[in-house]
């Protein structure tokens, strides 16, 4: 079966409905209309520059900054004299000194903040084909100044990948007065669009190759610099039909899993050429019907280690009723890396992929994302209505935003909302593709051959939701060809008013506006949904709304809105099936019934009016509806629109 999604469509498309299903995380609500940002050539630095300093350790040769400072984003970069880092693998420690939180221990670009002046010891594991090679080296870090600026963050990334670099934003600096420059290395073409948010494309190189960047501001007359250094290594030709641009490198977060060496080469390779056999990489249920999370952790890949320290804590404090250990039976793998967005899940590899961005607990974990935009299309503006949703409690957002500008930390309980909820969705698609029930009679040679058996019989859970519990409105299908698979809307489409989709969307029997795009979204989303309201006491509000100039929750007006649809009698049973078929533990028609009656929003009020929109302190159903206990300032999260976790390729 000939397949060929280039990895960077994945972020720019979604799945195929018959191959590939996507959710998302991060930063989704950039719309350019499709259109690349401008780039152009970054100039070179004009002033001299201090050389990094050399230092070698048995066959470990250490650059170094020619100064650190307390607080400032600083980096090591380690190299093998006359190897480069390709095939090796990088095991940084900090040996002395006050601690530092180390979020790229895996990689050649040892990127840390000082937090105190003093000094600092840092000891270097390499290993690799005919190579076991240990070092240390030693900063001296000065106190912090009274002004500095401050770039995160240095790291490593392969030829022709994305790279993002963030200045930290600080009273008197603004854009009007930042100025960038290469000072080593290629030259480079960089979208300075947002001058505190460089991109770039990694160039093209022959070996491992440092480009320094240097930023220049003037605040309250005082004039500032800082550099960034990012290491980009060469890689082997890509060969793969189905990643064919580049990725980032990755490693088993279990380097002592039985599946350690087959893991990157089987989900997440630019020489996969072809699917894994499920006798080199199996369903996890098909290797153990327990739900120990060591087996589940043995499947997971990251490109940095907090990835899957913070999902294996997910799972330990956050999974109390054994949900996501259950439904992590229908999946191969798990990949966390800085490079993917948005989440989805593929059945090509039976893996899930998911975006760090609904993971990262502090500042610095945050800093090794890559910002690069997971770009809109300009899909659906001819259209005269948006359809606006988003999660709440007790008549607040669930999620709590944190703007890229703010360092501040999260909790487990606090990405708890948005993490669940993509999970549920992705790990939905697994399972409406491969149940546990069929784990047993699962043939292959590859999930992609018993796949198509499946589909071919019309086997999917989905396939049994749309057929006895088909959507309706044609008109709705219409517009969602027209919002999320880029087809050309008609006239009629066009003249469309929110009162005439209201209509259309209100009396059939969908969850969400993109439940329209596929039977595969319409199932996941009735899961994702009943879920959240059922172990989270969690309820999605739905809206129709005009489609303002702006796009605010002030300037979004609702025509028609509902808290909760998914307990509307008239989705009942087909919610209900989905949740007996995925998780056969749980009884959806109980599951459903014991939910919150729906709410219906107000119409002419704004989005931000509804948000208090169920009774105040009232106990829906016998759910427990106490006030979430949130110390920190809340920040509102972005405005969502149906389908911005999601993508669809172009058709």
């Amino acid at each position: 079966m000939g397949i060929s999604i280039p990895l960077k469509l994945l972020g720019l498309i979604t799945c195929s409905s018959l191959l590939m299903a996507c959710g998302g995380g991060g930063d989704s609500n950039t719309d350019n209309g499709g259109v690349t940002p401008p780039s152009s050539s970054l100039p070179r630095c004009t002033e001299s520059i201090s050389p990094l300093l050399v230092t070698t350790s048995s066959s470990i040769r250490f650059q170094t900054e020619p100064t650190y400072v307390a607080g400032q984003s600083s980096a090591i970069i380690a190299n093998i004299l006359n190897r480069d880092s390709q095939n090796l693998t990088f095991r940084w420690q900090q040996i002395d000194g006050p601690n530092i939180q180390l979020v790229s221990q895996n990689s050649p670009v040892l990127a840390f903040d000082a937090p105190t002046a003093g000094d600092y010891r840092f000891s270097l594991h390499v290993t690799g084909s005919n190579l076991d090679a240990s070092g240390e080296i030693g900063i001296n870090v000065d106190p912090a100044s009274s002004a500095i600026l401050n770039v995160r963050q240095d790291h490593q990334v392969v030829e022709g990948n994305s790279v993002s670099l963030r200045l930290g934003q600080q009273s008197g600096l603004s854009a009007a007065n930042i100025s960038w420059c290469v000072a080593s290395g290629p030259d480079l073409m960089v979208d300075l669009s947002d001058p505190f948010r460089p991109l770039f494309t990694a160039p093209t190189v022959a070996q491992d190759t440092i480009t320094r960047l240097k930023v220049n501001a003037s605040i309250n007359g005082n004039p500032l610099s800082d550099d960034a250094f990012v290491l980009t290594t060469a890689a082997p030709a890509i060969s793969s039909q189905y990643f064919d641009t580049p990725v980032a490198r990755t490693h088993a977060y279990r380097p002592a899993s039985p599946y350690a060496n087959v893991l990157a080469g089987c989900v997440y390779s630019n020489q996969l050429n072809d699917s894994c056999t499920i006798n080199t990489l199996p369903l996890i249920g098909q290797t153990s019907s327990d739900l120990n999370r060591e087996t589940i952790l043995n499947r997971v890949l990251v490109s940095h280690d907090w990835m899957g320290d913070n999902f294996a804590a997910f799972l330990a404090q956050m999974d109390p009723n054994s949900d996501f250990a259950r439904l992590l039976q229908s999946v191969t793998a798990v990949v966390i890396s800085y490079d993917v967005r948005p989440s989805f899940y593929w059945v090509v590899t039976g893996a899930i992929y998911l975006d760090p961005d609904d993971l990262w607990l502090t500042p610095s974990q945050r800093d090794t994302i890559n910002e690069a935009p997971d770009y809109r299309s300009n899909f659906g503006d001819d259209l005269n209505f948006v359809m606006p949703w988003r999660y709440v409690k007790d008549n607040q957002y669930a999620s709590l935003g944190v703007p890229i500008t703010v360092r501040a930390d999260r909790t487990l309980a606090q990405i708890n909302p948005d993490l669940a909820s993509l999970l549920y969705h992705e790990l939905a698609h697994a399972n409406d593709f491969f149940p546990r029930s069929v784990h047993a009679s699962l043939t292959g040679p590859r999930l992609l051959d018993d796949y198509s058996r499946r589909n071919a019989n019309k086997s999917l859970i989905s396939d049994q939701v749309s057929t006895s519990y088909p959507l309706m409105s044609t008109e709705m299908m219409g517009l969602a060809n027209v919002r999320f698979l880029g087809a050309a809307a008609n006239n009629v489409q066009k003249a469309y008013q929110p009162s005439d989709v209201s209509t259309f969307f209100s009396t059939d029997i969908a969850s969400d506006f993109y439940a329209y795009s596929s039977t595969r979204e319409d199932t996941a989303m009735l899961f994702e949904e009943a879920m959240m309201s059922y172990r989270y006491q969690i309820l999605r509000d739905v809206a129709v709304t005009n489609k303002p100039a702006v796009l605010t929750a002030d300037t979004l007006i609702i025509d028609w809105g509902q808290r909760g649809r998914i307990a509307q009698d008239s989705l009942e049973n087909r919610a209900a099936l989905v949740i007996d078929e995925i998780l056969p533990e749980l009884d959806g028609i109980s599951l459903i019934e014991s939910l919150p009656e729906p709410i219906a929003m107000t119409q002419g009020q704004s989005w931000r009016q509804t948000l208090a929109t169920s009774p105040a302190n009232a106990q829906l159903k016998g759910q427990n509806n106490a006030p979430t206990n949130d110390v920190q300032p809340r920040f509102e999260p972005e405005l969502h629109l149906s389908g911005d976790r999601h993508r669809h390729p172009q058709q």
